[in-house]
């Protein structure tokens, strides 16, 4: 076991990212600085990639193999996922690893601030102290500009990691000063190969890893989950249903519903014990007034207490309940996104289809609705249409606060005039 076995058909950045971390263990010793940057060792990376990628996932297991307790010279390459480094920076418990997730619409400069106190602070137990931000993209102007500060200044032995689409997602001023990464999407055969390994039957693997669109996390959930795969089967049946207008917007209501549906089940369990937690914290709902003994005079009425709470409690349940919108916000958003990829990937056979190439269908399962619409328009109407899908993504993208039901709604009008 590696800590590298989880990046999918990222050869060459696993070998790169390897050479890195086994010079950086030499650190130290002699020579050890001159090869490790020899080796390409900074104190800063950008990871980039489209979704799907693995960005995350490549910096964890870079931090990690930065954290292996076996990376030495006869102990063979860091990052052997064994040992105890290892195993509590891929389960997020290392002590000298801070992870910071954008769990709203963005990444605000209190978090960042923070982020940069525990980077001026010496590591604990390992050999550096790691700071993780997976979504780099969502900082705002005033976080990004305190992170800057931090990447201008490094201190010795602390690590950033950040994680972005591109490059160009970033500040300039910020990714000039880190060691950019460049992952690209696995191939469908890494994916059905790494389904395969799960144990999904050979059929299922390569209809997911197709509709998955290069995105290992999807094609695993579509090829495990009944639910997954009854959503997107709704969402290729949408081109069907664009009749008359109210059938366009029945349609879209459809679309975003469902879409609503998995951010309340994703965030409503989470929400609540979030709530709860913080009014136990903060005395909400407790009262002055003792318990009562079991005596006589406990036949009286007992007074009537008066409820408690910390100064400042309703400003603090107010702030959660604001973060918490923004969260299911974004996970609308999100599941909007997937909707419109694997629409996107429909019209896309549809076009292949229509002009007679030789390339593999992204929905091999939906070949009898793909021929169906390929003879009813002809493919400069489905251009349109798909470049109609495109522009909604980048429009939900771009502009978090837009109603998404307008935006469906709009999207569904122009599929159907198209």
């Amino acid at each position: 076991m590696s800590v590298w076995d989880g990046l999918t058909g990222q050869t060459a950045v696993v070998e790169a990212l390897t050479a890195a971390a086994g010079a950086a263990a030499l650190i130290g010793g002699p020579d050890g600085a001159l090869a490790a940057a020899r080796a390409g060792m900074t104190h800063s990376w950008l990871f980039t990639g489209p979704s799907g990628a693995s960005r995350a996932d490549a910096a964890r297991a870079f931090a990690a193999a930065l954290s292996c307790e076996r990376a030495a010279p006869a102990a063979g390459p860091p990052g052997c996922g064994e040992c105890v480094g290892c195993h509590t920076v891929l389960t997020d418990t290392a002590a000298d690893l801070r992870t910071v997730r954008a769990e709203g619409l963005s990444l605000g400069v209190q978090d960042v601030r923070a982020l940069v106190r525990d980077a001026a602070s010496a590591p604990t137990s390992g050999r550096y102290r790691i700071l993780l931000v997976e979504e780099a993209d969502r900082l705002t102007d005033s976080a990004a500009n305190a992170l800057l500060k931090a990447l201008e200044e490094p201190a010795d032995r602390s690590v950033f990691l950040l994680c972005a689409p591109s490059v160009d997602d970033v500040m300039p001023t910020i990714r000039s000063r880190c060691r950019v990464v460049a992952l690209r999407l696995p191939s469908v055969d890494d994916l059905v190969g790494a389904l395969l390994r799960d144990g999904v039957d050979e059929r299922t693997a390569h209809v997911a890893a197709r509709a998955a669109q290069g995105h290992l996390g999807r094609a695993r959930l579509l090829a495990a989950d009944e639910q997954a795969r009854a959503r997107r089967a709704q969402v290729l049946a949408l081109p069907g249903r664009l009749g008359r207008v109210a059938d366009c917007l029945a349609a879209a209501a459809d679309l975003v519903g469902a879409a609503n549906a998995d951010a309340e089940a994703a965030n409503s369990e989470r929400d609540e014990a979030e709530a709860e937690a913080l009014r136990t914290a903060l005395g909400v709902g407790t009262t002055s007034s003792g318990t009562t003994g079991r005596t006589k005079r406990a036949t009286k009425s007992p007074p009537k207490g008066k409820t408690m709470m910390v100064r400042g409690a309703a400003g603090a349940l107010k702030d959660l309940e604001k973060s918490q919108k923004s969260r299911g916000r974004r996970t609308v958003l999100d599941s909007l996104d997937r909707a419109l990829l694997d629409l996107a990937g429909l019209y896309r056979d549809v076009l292949a289809h229509q002009l007679g190439a030789t390339v593999d269908p992204i929905n091999p399962d939906a070949a009898a609705e793909v021929a169906r619409l390929a003879a009813a328009a002809t493919p400069e109407r489905t251009l349109r249409r798909l470049e109609a899908v495109l522009a909604t993504r980048d429009t939900l993208a771009g502009n978090p606060g837009l109603v998404a039901q307008l935006a469906v709604e709009s999207l569904a009008l122009t599929l159907r005039d198209a």
